[in-house]
């Protein structure tokens, strides 16, 4: 694995910026990977692992850098749940953690900088120097992927019976004996112009 100086350079050139967020990203992951044993997670150990983030924000960025996870390769999951948090499942073993940013590191940011006023410098360097036990929550936690989850699943596709798009991974809705997708289904995200 890289050094933490190393991953903040790569993270900083993929997100376009270096902050606080990203200084928490490559933080967790590289512990997520420690705790797991994961070693090449771009290499040979490439197909072992699928992380599963929970916001949308800099940190998953650098959670992808470091872990080489990425939504097109299927090993990259989003769920929104708001928080500054991911899990790291080892596919091989079953392994998984899941590693959450401590609300009090922000506090122990200030307290560890004051002679710095802008918050975002502030953590960015409090946040490098934190142990792993004041920056982040760890829980060992078992996570069930079912194969449609896994990255190069093949699977089948079908047709919705209403908009005629074609759906994969097990996406689709049966709703009164129709194969629908989501969007036919009532769950869209959009609506037409």
């Amino acid at each position: 694995m890289k050094s933490l100086e190393q991953y903040l350079q790569d993270a900083e050139r993929a997100h376009g910026h270096l902050c606080a967020g990203q200084v928490l990203g490559v933080r967790m992951a590289m512990l997520g990977l420690a705790r797991l044993g994961i070693e090449d997670p771009q290499g040979k150990d490439r197909k072992r692992l699928v992380t599963v983030v929970e916001i949308d924000r800099c940190a998953t960025d650098a959670v992808a850098v470091v872990t080489g996870c990425r939504l097109g390769k299927r090993a990259l999951k989003f769920r929104d749940w708001g928080k500054m948090a991911a899990t790291f499942v080892d596919v091989a073993s079953g392994k998984a953690v899941r590693i959450a940013a401590k609300e009090s590191s922000k506090a122990l940011a200030r307290s560890m900088h004051p002679e710095i006023a802008d918050k975002n410098q502030q953590q960015m360097l409090a946040y490098r120097e934190m142990r792993d036990d004041d920056l982040f929550d760890l829980q060992w936690v078992k996570v069930e992927l079912p194969p449609e989850e896994f990255p190069g699943y093949k699977g089948e596709r079908v047709v919705c019976e209403k908009c005629g798009e074609g759906i994969d991974f097990k996406r689709e809705v049966r709703c009164r004996g129709r194969v629908l997708c989501r969007a036919c289904a009532g769950e869209s995200y959009y609506e037409l112009a």
